[in-house]
């Protein structure tokens, strides 16, 4: 119990720094790459950033076995961190294609060492709380995120944006490094290859649910990461200024609503219910972004707020559900469903060039909206958990 009361704010405080560390250059990453490739192409650096992450993700509970989860974390911040500068120096595509590949792979790597640690520190019974806690931390750090890129990319100065976010891991390795006894794990992991993980998955229709619902969520939000910036900046005219403000509001839903929505998860109505109903209003308002082209900041604002309650929503229980069917042991299930994240951002890489090769930016957010419909059908065969 100890362990458990020391362990989990730090984690916390974890996952607050590293999500802005990620989410400063997230939203510019998009237009950063544009100077190397155009717009046209910007998407085939996300492809190929998704791939090697995907590679690098597969192999890594070998390492977590062998070597423990908190050691790996250390080595993990470490090149993270050598990554952000390697790419702020990039001269040539070739470079920054390579440089901005192993930032995501480091990225994703380092999140799921954050989940092993939280899953570890996590009581049987409180894990909608604990976790939905986790990520409004988190979600936190993408709030504040868009007002301080906002300040500094309105003079399209994103050397200052990629150092900040170098120098946040810093505190998080100190830290790490001062309570090894706190994190330092002995656990036994249960061990299975890629693909008898996969196919144990493919097998529990709960599982395969979670991770379909997983795929669908990154999807979205890979969509929303790489096109949305380029919509509202270069085809409605906004500055990174407004886009900065804009973004804030529309982020305030992970803060607000997602511990609410895990504490009724386990007290009262399940999962099911609040995922359907996170996932239509998402998809609703996907499909209405095709049509409105106004330059009113505020009614952006309001329907990115309202677009992200869902997505909020639908994360929460996602989350909630999956850790409920997994334990600390799991690191296999833990680390196929977080590949869902780049499966889900090289699937609206791809989606993003084919679209743009025949049709505006716009159409995008209508395939989106359609595809996100067919969650529908993956949460209907999920037991609920209550």
């Amino acid at each position: 119990m100890l362990g458990i009361k020391k362990g989990l704010p730090m984690l916390y405080f974890f996952g607050f720094v590293l999500s802005v560390s990620l989410a400063l250059p997230a939203y510019i990453a998009s237009t950063f790459l544009e100077k190397f490739s155009g717009i046209g192409n910007v998407g085939i650096f996300f492809i190929g950033s998704a791939l090697v992450a995907m590679i690098a993700v597969n192999f890594f509970p070998y390492y977590i076995k062998r070597f423990s989860n908190y050691k790996i974390t250390l080595y993990v911040l470490i090149l993270y961190f050598l990554s952000i500068f390697l790419l702020i120096n990039a001269q040539t595509k070739i470079s920054a294609f390579i440089y901005f590949s192993l930032m995501t792979a480091f990225t994703n790597l380092l999140f799921i060492n954050m989940d092993v640690f939280v899953e570890r520190f996590t009581k049987v019974g409180l894990t909608g709380r604990v976790r939905t806690v986790y990520f409004t931390f988190i979600n936190a750090g993408w709030l504040i995120s868009p007002f301080i890129v906002g300040r500094f990319v309105g003079i399209d100065n994103y050397v200052y944006i990629y150092s900040i976010s170098a120098a946040l891991v810093v505190p998080v390795f100190v830290v790490l490094a001062l309570k090894k006894k706190t994190f330092l794990d002995h656990t036994e992991y249960e061990h299975h290859n890629t693909l008898d993980t996969i196919k144990m998955v493919w097998q529990n229709k709960n599982l395969r649910g979670a991770f379909n619902i997983s795929f669908l969520l990154q999807l979205f939000y890979g969509v929303a990461v790489i096109y949305i910036p380029i919509y509202l900046h270069q085809y409605i005219g906004f500055s990174w200024a407004t886009i900065g403000i804009i973004f804030t509001a529309m982020l305030l839903p992970f803060v607000l609503i997602e511990i609410p929505a895990g504490i009724i998860a386990d007290k009262y109505i399940g999962e099911k219910e609040i995922m359907t109903g996170g996932l239509l209003i998402l998809s609703a308002t996907t499909f209405s972004m095709f049509f409105i082209h106004s330059t009113n900041p505020w009614l952006w604002a309001g329907l990115l707020f309202t677009n992200r309650c869902g997505a909020a929503l639908f994360e929460a229980m996602r989350e909630t559900y999956f850790f409920k069917m997994v334990n600390i042991k799991d690191v296999d299930y833990v680390n196929v469903f977080r590949n869902t994240n780049n499966l889900g951002y090289l699937t609206a890489a791809v989606l993003g060039v084919v679209v743009l090769h025949f049709l505006s930016i716009g159409y995008i957010f209508i395939f989106t909206s359609l595809i996100l419909l067919s969650g529908l059908y993956f949460i209907f065969h999920m037991k609920d958990t209550k």
